[in-house]
C-alpha cells in the first residue's frame, strides 16, 4: 500500500499485526450509522477526517452495521483517501441472504458477502476481511477455506476472526495465516487474558480491541440509563441496567479518580491501558465527533508507572464489571 503522506503520528505510533502495518490506534465506524442515537452524516465525514489528520489509518466497518449503510457511508470518503488508509470490515454475524440465520458461516456465502461488501465500498481490495461470528454448524476450516480464495483472488489481503475460542483460532490459522483477532478488550472486559491472548501471541496473530471505553463508560460521561438517548442499544445491555449499571458507576468513579491525579481524562485512561498491554494490540473507539478523535490520539502519550498499572488492576481486575457483554441471546456467539 502507499505511505500515508497526511498521517501526523510519530513513527513510534505506528505499529504492525501481524504482518500488516497500521496506526497504533484505529477507528470504530459503527456508531456513524448503527447502534447509537445521534449520529450525524456530515460530522461522521468530519470525524473521518480528523482521524487521517491526525494519524490513525485503520478503520472498522462491518456489514451488518446499518445494516449496510455504514460500508455506503465509508465509500463516499474512499474515493479520495482509499490508498491512505487500512480497510477492515466483516461479515457473518448474521446473514444478509437467509432470514434468521446468525451466525453465517458457510463457505457458498463468503464470496457473496465479500462481493456485496467490495461493492458498497467503492474498492477492488480489503485489507483486513473478518469472520465477524464463528458459525457452529460450519467448521471453522470450511470458512476459513473459502476466504483464503478471496487472498488468492486478490480481493483480500488479511484475512481476520471476531469473537473466537482460542481452539478455533488455532483451527483456523492452520488452513490460512490469521492477521488480527477482534475481540472486545478494556479495563472492564478482560476475560481474554486467561487463554485467547496467551494463544494469539504464540502464533503470532494481533489484537483489534473493540469497546475499549466499555461502550462509552469509561469514559465517565455516563451517570445514568437516561443519558442514553432513546434508540441507543446500550439500554438493552446488562451492564447499564439496574445494580449492574451502579456497580459499573463505580468502578468508573474510581478509575477516574486516578485519570484525575494523573492530569487525563478516564478515555485517555483507559486507552493508555489497553496500549501498555502491548504493542501487538490496537485499540478501535468509536466516536463520530471529531474532538473525540483528537483526545483518544492523545492517550497514545499518557505514560503509565508500574504503580499506574497496578492500582488499575485492583480497580479492574478481571471480571470486575457486573453483568453480561451483550444481552444473553447475544452472548451465545461469543469466543465461538
Amino acid at each position: 500500500m502507499a505511505e500515508h503522506p497526511t498521517a501526523r503520528l510519530p513513527a513510534m505510533h505506528r505499529t504492525t499485526l501481524s504482518t500488516m502495518s497500521t496506526s497504533a490506534l484505529g477507528l470504530g465506524c459503527m456508531g456513524m450509522t448503527f447502534a447509537y442515537a445521534g449520529a450525524d452524516h456530515d460530522r461522521s465525514l468530519r470525524t473521518l477526517d480528523r482521524a487521517l489528520e491526525e494519524g490513525i489509518t485503520l478503520l472498522d466497518t462491518a456489514d451488518i452495521y446499518g445494516p449496510r449503510t455504514n460500508e455506503e457511508l465509508l465509500s463516499g470518503w474512499l474515493v479520495d483517501h482509499r490508498e491512505e488508509v487500512e480497510l477492515a470490515t466483516k461479515f457473518g454475524a448474521y446473514s444478509l441472504e437467509v432470514e434468521g440465520r446468525s451466525p453465517d458461516g458457510r463457505p457458498e456465502y463468503v464470496g457473496r458477502a465479500c462481493d456485496a461488501s467490495l461493492s458498497r465500498l467503492g474498492t477492488d481490495v480489503i485489507d483486513l476481511y473478518y469472520l465477524h461470528r464463528v458459525d457452529p454448524l460450519v467448521p471453522i476450516e470450511e470458512t476459513v477455506g473459502a476466504m483464503a480464495e478471496l487472498v488468492t483472488a486478490g480481493k483480500v489481503r488479511h484475512l481476520g476472526l471476531s469473537e473466537a475460542s482460542a481452539d478455533t483460532i488455532r483451527r483456523a490459522h492452520a488452513v490460512h495465516p490469521i492477521t488480527a483477532l477482534q475481540t472486545e478488550y478494556s479495563l472492564w472486559t478482560r476475560d481474554i487474558e486467561a487463554d485467547i491472548l496467551p494463544a494469539i501471541r504464540e502464533l503470532g496473530i494481533g489484537l483489534v480491541a473493540y469497546s475499549p471505553l466499555g461502550r462509552g463508560m469509561l469514559t465517565g460521561t455516563i451517570t445514568a440509563v437516561d443519558d442514553l438517548a432513546e434508540g441507543d442499544w446500550r439500554r438493552t445491555n446488562p451492564r447499564f441496567q439496574g445494580d449492574n449499571l451502579q456497580h459499573n458507576l463505580d468502578l468508573v468513579k474510581a478509575v477516574t479518580a486516578l485519570a484525575e491525579e494523573k492530569g487525563v481524562t478516564p478515555a485517555q485512561l483507559a486507552l493508555a491501558w489497553v496500549a501498555a498491554q502491548g504493542e501487538d494490540i490496537v485499540a478501535i473507539p468509536g466516536t463520530t465527533r471529531p474532538e473525540r478523535v483528537s483526545e483518544n490520539v492523545a492517550a497514545l502519550d499518557v505514560q503509565l508507572t508500574a504503580g499506574d498499572l497496578a492500582a488499575l488492576d485492583r480497580i479492574a481486575p478481571l471480571g470486575a464489571a457486573a453483568g453480561g457483554r451483550y444481552p444473553e441471546g447475544a452472548m451465545r456467539v461469543l469466543n465461538g
